[in-house]
């Protein structure tokens, strides 16, 4: 069986974003939902859910965004 980075889909408050996406990755979107809706028995309804947690997923595995994120958040040293 595969094991996709995808898990579970977390029901949270959604923020409207409209973006296009190219036929090709919608294709592949499409059927990663169905390997995933296999894979965990879990139908998937629309595909497009799918892509919030896997922006969340790649953010989360991006080390140097983690490591600018933190410097962001707790600025060291003065200025000037």
């Amino acid at each position: 069986m595969t094991k996709l980075k995808l898990g579970a889909i977390e029901d949270d408050k959604p923020i409207k974003i409209t973006h296009e996406l190219p036929a090709s990755v919608h294709r592949d979107l499409v059927a990663y939902a169905e390997i995933l809706a296999q894979e965990s028995g879990q139908p998937i309804g629309e595909p497009a859910k799918l892509i919030a947690p896997m922006l969340a997923r790649f953010m989360a595995a991006d080390r140097s965004f983690r490591k600018a994120q933190r410097a962001r958040q707790h600025p060291s040293g003065g200025e000037g």
